[in-house]
């Protein structure tokens, strides 16, 4: 059950690589607010699932993340300030919001979680494996349909103008079309879902920490480039975003496996659980040659054609 574990959170992270996928490859702008916006969303589901509203914790850690997302896009737009830091500036401040929101550096949920909630429905001779599998059902159902709902939203006309505002800002501003409102929406669009990933990452393991969103940046980077990575080896089609979505989740999945394989297996010894980041980074960096190793190889065998002919 090791590796349906893995799938679960895949799933659950997946959500985060879906907001860093659209403020990364959507709208085409380094977005550092994601640690920010994943402990806000993380504490404040928390704060709501604590105090007896589980469910409603998910909307308002949605809309937590709508606001950090609004933050960073007026600095960026309205305040002119570099989008990196402007992502900074807002993820710093949220550390300490995020302090204050759980009223220390952590809290526990107690069984308020909507997976213990889930668990109800399976009788009380529910086995730990059982348990487990319905976790994973239920994180791959959530996960499923807001990748349907994003699918449907950037084919409406506002979903249209935030990809044409991250491909061509210049054009989409001579069309009379605000740029600043589709930048600020779709941020607000993108950190709502790294905070709604917090917020579910919180109903799974019962609590929210400081500590929490420790690492979610790179991870979110390292699934979005390991899903295009993985997408690049299929024939070349129509890539819009609809595959680009469904990449990072699938980028996340796979993370997430190749981590839970590298623990079991033990490769690094005792250490393999302490060099999850830097295995992080070495994944990252390797997905990132790829595309270099492979127009170089191309191009050597172009070169070697030219030379036989």
């Amino acid at each position: 059950m090791l590796y349906v574990t893995a799938l679960q959170e895949g799933f659950l992270y997946g959500l985060l690589a879906l907001g860093v996928f659209i403020s990364l490859r959507v709208l085409n702008i380094p977005d550092l607010t994601t640690e920010g916006s994943f402990g806000f969303g993380n504490a404040v589901a928390a704060v709501a699932a604590a105090m007896g509203y589980p469910r409603l914790s998910l909307l308002f850690a949605l809309l937590a993340g709508v606001a950090a997302g609004l933050t960073t896009g007026l600095l960026q737009t309205k305040l002119k300030v570099h989008p990196v830091l402007a992502g900074i500036i807002t993820m710093s401040g949220l550390y300490s919001i995020n302090l204050m929101v759980r009223g220390g550096p952590n809290l526990s949920i107690g069984g308020n979680t909507l997976f213990k909630m889930a668990y109800v429905f399976l009788g009380d001779d529910a086995t730990r494996d059982d348990k487990k599998l319905a976790g994973t059902i239920l994180a791959g159902i959530l996960c499923l349909a807001v990748i349907a709902l994003m699918i449907l939203f950037f084919k409406t006309h506002l979903g249209m103008c935030i990809r044409a505002t991250g491909d061509n800002p210049d054009m989409v501003r001579a069309s009379s079309i605000n740029v600043d409102r589709t930048k600020i929406i779709g941020l607000c669009v993108s950190n709502g879902l790294i905070a709604l990933s917090g917020a579910l990452i919180a109903h799974y393991v019962g609590y929210s920490d400081a500590s929490s969103s420790s690492g979610t940046l790179i991870y979110g980077l390292a699934a979005v480039i390991i899903g295009e990575a993985l997408f690049s080896l299929f024939p070349r089609g129509k890539r819009g975003v609809t595959v680009g979505l469904i990449s990072a989740v699938c980028g996340s999945i796979i993370y997430k496996m190749i981590v839970t394989f590298v623990v079991d297996a033990e490769l690094f010894g005792k250490n393999s659980a302490n060099l999850m980041k830097l295995l992080c980074a070495v994944i990252v960096a390797v997905t990132l040659i790829i595309p270099a190793v492979k127009e170089y190889i191309g191009a050597w065998k172009n070169r070697l054609e030219a030379r036989q002919a």
